[in-house]
């Protein structure tokens, strides 16, 4: 006689497996709010006290070191001098505890608090939450002035679509050696290889859909490098990989590619869809006497296979605010 097997109720496991991962969650939250409101209250403490000290410099070499000292030997090495260092830093960053967004760890904290500028602490805090960062995600984006390199569009039709829209893109993660010319196809496989990471150098939202995907018309074939849908945005996304400097006959192609995408793939729900063009070097006289000066769905963006130095990525981005801001002064 065969035995039975005992039936297996899925929807109760589901249930109870629900319960389980929602508990553990709570629990999270609270223990990660309980110990980033301590670490604010000891930062907060800290500073305090350090008002109140006749040389601040002397403080902080002396009776901060003392301190750490003596929490470290009851407490551990949790509080020692340079974590005291960083609840410091935590409370000057962020001086109204209701301004802390819990949903993020201490070392999310530790790295946005170094920034300086404080409507960028507020940016890059809404971008790790709404982006799922890790920290490691975070430290990458700061390096790379993820912030800098996004587009600022005047015009409220593109107010939206500023949050979306790079210039340059830092595509390192691919590690392909900079010395060395790669053409299109090993960069695009590259970045298909890299999927997660170029997902998220390209922003929040972005899905991929397809690759060198086919579309047909009457009377000819065509292939278009990448294709994604942007749920914020409800658009397709074109993308067209060049590793030359940008030509008219590139914007020509990918202004085809966007009309022929509208009428034949853009569902009636969908917004237009957006191009982009990636090319190594950008030219401005291109771009102003092509259709891209019309069509505000159109972009053109350099890329690097490389995170560029600080001050490399710092004219790249200076240069093209630059040249952005003189066009629209002038339209």
């Amino acid at each position: 006689m065969i035995e039975k097997k005992p039936e297996f109720n899925q929807d109760l496991y589901s249930s109870i497996a629900k319960i389980i991962v929602d508990a553990k969650d709570q629990v999270y939250r609270n223990s990660n709010t309980i110990l980033l409101k301590m670490y604010w209250e000891i930062g907060q403490l800290i500073i305090e006290d350090e008002q109140n000290g006749e040389l601040r410099a002397k403080y902080g070499k002396s009776v901060l070191k003392n301190l750490a000292n003596h929490l470290s030997l009851e407490f551990g090495k949790g509080f020692n001098e340079r974590n005291l260092n960083n609840m410091r830093a935590f409370f000057i960053a962020f001086p109204i505890w209701n301004a802390v967004r819990t949903e993020l760890s201490w070392t999310h904290y530790r790295i946005i608090s170094r920034i300086e500028n404080t409507e960028h602490r507020i940016q890059y805090i809404e971008h790790s939450i709404e982006g799922s960062w890790n920290t490691r995600t975070l430290q990458r984006n700061i390096d790379s002035q993820y912030l800098g390199r996004l587009l600022k569009f005047p015009e409220a039709e593109n107010k939206e679509i500023s949050n979306y829209i790079k210039d340059p893109y830092i595509f390192e993660f691919l590690g392909l050696p900079s010395d060395i010319s790669q053409t299109e196809t090993q960069i695009e496989s590259a970045l298909i290889t890299h999927l997660q990471q170029f997902l998220m150098e390209l922003g929040k939202g972005f899905a991929f859909v397809a690759r060198q995907q086919h579309i047909v018309t009457d009377t000819s074939d065509f292939y278009i490098d990448l294709v994604f849908y942007n749920y914020y945005l409800k658009c397709f996304v074109l993308v067209d990989l060049k590793t030359h400097k940008l030509t008219h006959e590139a914007i020509g192609q990918m202004d085809m590619y966007v009309r022929m995408y509208n009428d034949l793939k853009k569902g009636v729900d969908d917004n237009p869809t957006i191009g982009i063009i990636l090319c190594t070097e950008k030219d401005e006289t291109v771009v102003k006497y092509s259709v891209m000066s019309e069509n505000e769905k159109l972009f053109a963006s350099k890329y690097r296979t490389y995170l560029p130095d600080e001050k490399e990525l710092k004219n790249l981005i200076e240069a093209d605010r630059v040249k952005f801001e003189l066009d629209n002064q002038k339209e």
